[in-house]
C-alpha cells in the first residue's frame, strides 16, 4: 500500500549549554537593551488607528440562494466562502491551497483514498459541534439533492465514511490528484443540520456553517448583513459587521463608491470608468490576475469550421493587443493557451501563430480554397448579458481583424445568456465568444471542459479525440506533478494542432475602495475573503 502524509510540521529544537563567554555577552546585551528600552519609553506614545465596526461593500452581482448543495454562480460562491468553510481553503492573497477545517490528510491506495483529520473542537456559527459526521452529512445531502454543483462530488466520490469524530475517509471513483482542491469548493462545505434538511435544498436558510462570518439578515437583491462568527476557529475577522448592498448596474455602483455611500465597489464596474476612478484621490484601485479566461469556440463538426486550416487562419488574424486595449481598456491580459498564467503546467502554444499575422492568415485561407472572389462568410456570436459592453466591443475588433485579410466577411449576431448557452450546446453558433470561470484551480479544469469527449458538450465544439481523452484521464489519476506537467504540455500541443478553441485573454480582478480601507487581499482565485478587511477611522 502506497501512502503519503501531508500535515503541518514544526522543526525540532536542540538544547546546548552556553559557555561563560556567551553568558557574559548576554549580560552586556541585557544592559544595552534595558538602556534602549528606557529611552524608547520616554518617546511619545503612538496611538493605533481606530477601526470601524462596519464596512460596506457594493456589487452588481446577486445571491441566487444560500444552500451550498445548490448554489452554482460566482457571487453566491463568494458568500459561501465567507459564511461556510471547507476542509481546505485558499490562503487570502494567494492561490495557495492550505488547511482550513482539516489540519492534515493522508493519501492511500495510490490516490484513491483520502483521509482528512479535522481540527479539534470545531463549531458551527450557533455554537453547535462540527465533527467528521458533519462532513459526511453534507456529502450525503449532495448525493440526495443532486443540485447544480453536485457533479463536483458525485463524479469523484464513491463513498464517505466517518473514521472517528475527527477523521473522515473519502473513497474516490478513481484516483484524482487534485481532490484536496475539490474540498475547497462549496458543495463540500459542512452545513449546520439545524437549517439544512438531509434530503432537501434550503435556499433561504441563514444557518450557515463554520466561516469567519454568520448571516444576520438577507433581503434578496437589496442587502446582506454579516456579523463576525464568535465560534470561528481561525483568527477573528478584523471588522465586526460587513454589509453588502446590491446595485442595479455599474453606473449606480460607481456613483455609490464616489459619494462614499459604500466603502468598496466590487463586481463589476465598467472598464471605461476605471481611468477616472484612478484619478480620484479619495479612492484606490486594485488590480490582480484572475482565474477567468476568454476565448473563441468553433463548431468543429459543421462547415466551414470542420476544416482546421480555416480555424487556424482566423486564429492567426486575431489581434489580442487591440482586444485588450480597445474592448477591455487594459483590464485583461493576452492569453495564448487555455491554462492561465497563475497556474503551473502551461505552455503558450498559440504564440506560434503570432498576432494580426495577416500574411499567414491569407495563406491559410487560400490553402482552404478562399479568395477575394470566394470569401469566407462568418457569423460571429457574442453576448452582452455575460460580458457587458466589452463583449460587443471584442466582437467588433475581431470582425475588423478578420476582414483585414480581404478574404473574410463577418456578420455579428447576439443573444441573451440563456439562449446563448442553448445555442452553443445545439451547435447553432458556428463560432462564438465565451468566458470560463473554473470550479477548482487545477489545469484539468481548463482542459477537460473543452477537450474531453462529453465533458465539452456544453460548449458545442463537438471536438473528440480518444488519444486526448486518454491523456486527460491519465493526468487526473497521476499523483506526481512533474509527470502531470508533461502530460498537460502534450495536451496543449494538440489543442494548438487541432484548434477547436482559441484562447484570447485572461481576466483581472478589479476592485475600487476608499482610501481608508485596508486589508484587501485579492488573488487569482477571485475569492474575496472579508475577514482581513478593515476601515480606519480618523479622529479629530
Amino acid at each position: 500500500m502506497q501512502e503519503s502524509v501531508y500535515a503541518n510540521q514544526t522543526r525540532g529544537r536542540f538544547a546546548v549549554m552556553p559557555s561563560r563567554k556567551v553568558i557574559l555577552g548576554l549580560v552586556a546585551l541585557v544592559v544595552v537593551v534595558a538602556a534602549a528600552a528606557g529611552y524608547y519609553l520616554t518617546l511619545p506614545k503612538v496611538t493605533p488607528p481606530k477601526v470601524a465596526d462596519t464596512l460596506i461593500i457594493g456589487t452588481t452581482d446577486r445571491i441566487t440562494q444560500l444552500d451550498p448543495a445548490k448554489g452554482y454562480d460566482f457571487y453566491t460562491w463568494e458568500v459561501f466562502h465567507n459564511v461556510f468553510g471547507g476542509l481546505m481553503e485558499y490562503e487570502p492573497g494567494t492561490a495557495k491551497l492550505i488547511f482550513n477545517l482539516a489540519e492534515s490528510y493522508r493519501v492511500e491506495e495510490g490516490g484513491k483514498v483520502f483521509i482528512f483529520n479535522l481540527r479539534p473542537n470545531l463549531r458551527f456559527a450557533d455554537g453547535s459541534s462540527l465533527d467528521a459526521s458533519s462532513v459526511k452529512y453534507q456529502m450525503d445531502r449532495v448525493f440526495a439533492t443532486q443540485g447544480d454543483p453536485s457533479w463536483l462530488v458525485t463524479t469523484f466520490v464513491e463513498k464517505v465514511e466517518v473514521v472517528n469524530s475527527t477523521a473522515v475517509k473519502f473513497t474516490l471513483t478513481r484516483s484524482a490528484a487534485f481532490f484536496p482542491a475539490l474540498t475547497a469548493t462549496p458543495p463540500y462545505f459542512p452545513v449546520n443540520p439545524a437549517g439544512y434538511p438531509p434530503d432537501q435544498i434550503a435556499g433561504e436558510s441563514k444557518a450557515g456553517g463554520a466561516g469567519a462570518y454568520r448571516i444576520k439578515n438577507w433581503i434578496r437583491d437589496q442587502e446582506l448583513d454579516l456579523e463576525a462568527n464568535p465560534y470561528y476557529h481561525g483568527t477573528p475577522p478584523l471588522t465586526k459587521n460587513i454589509i453588502v448592498r446590491f446595485y442595479r448596474d455599474a453606473s449606480a455602483l460607481r456613483l455609490a463608491v464616489e459619494s462614499g455611500e459604500i466603502d468598496i465597489a466590487w463586481r463589476a464596474l465598467n472598464p471605461v470608468d476605471l481611468d477616472s476612478l484612478r484619478k480620484n484621490t479619495n479612492l484606490q484601485v486594485y488590480e490582480v490576475p484572475s482565474s477567468y479566461i476568454g476565448f473563441l469556440v468553433f463548431n468543429t463538426k459543421d462547415p466551414p469550421f470542420n476544416d482546421v486550416t480555416v480555424r487556424k487562419a482566423l486564429a492567426a488574424a486575431l489581434d489580442r493587443e487591440e482586444i485588450k486595449t480597445k474592448a477591455f481598456f487594459n483590464t485583461v491580459e493576452k492569453l495564448y493557451t487555455l491554462v492561465p498564467s497563475f497556474l503551473w503546467g502551461r505552455s503558450e502554444v498559440f504564440k506560434q501563430l503570432g498576432d494580426l499575422n495577416l500574411d499567414l492568415a491569407r495563406q491559410l485561407l487560400k490553402d482552404a480554397g478562399y479568395s477575394e472572389q470566394n470569401k469566407l462568410d462568418v457569423e460571429l456570436w457574442y453576448t452582452t448579458t455575460q460580458m457587458g459592453e466589452p463583449g460587443r466591443d471584442m466582437a467588433l475588433v475581431i470582425k475588423d481583424n478578420w476582414e483585414k485579410t480581404g478574404l473574410v466577411t463577418v456578420k455579428l449576431s447576439t443573444a441573451e445568456w440563456p439562449t446563448y448557452l442553448d445555442n452553443a450546446m445545439k451547435g447553432i453558433m458556428k463560432v462564438y465568444i465565451q468566458t470560463w470561470y473554473p470550479d477548482y484551480l487545477d489545469p484539468d479544469d481548463y482542459v477537460s471542459p473543452f477537450l474531453l469527449t462529453g465533458g465539452n458538450s456544453w460548449s458545442g465544439n463537438f471536438y473528440s479525440d480518444p488519444a486526448v481523452d486518454a491523456m486527460i484521464n491519465k493526468a487526473v489519476e497521476t499523483i506526481d506533478q512533474n509527470e502531470r506537467t508533461r502530460i498537460y504540455s502534450d495536451i496543449q500541443d494538440i489543442s494548438f494542432r487541432d484548434a477547436p478553441v482559441i484562447p484570447v485573454f485572461e481576466g483581472k480582478t478589479i476592485m475600487v475602495a476608499s482610501r481608508n480601507v485596508k486589508g484587501v487581499l485579492l488573488d487569482a482565485t477571485s475569492i474575496f475573503q472579508y475577514r482581513t478587511l478593515y476601515k480606519e477611522v480618523t479622529t479629530a
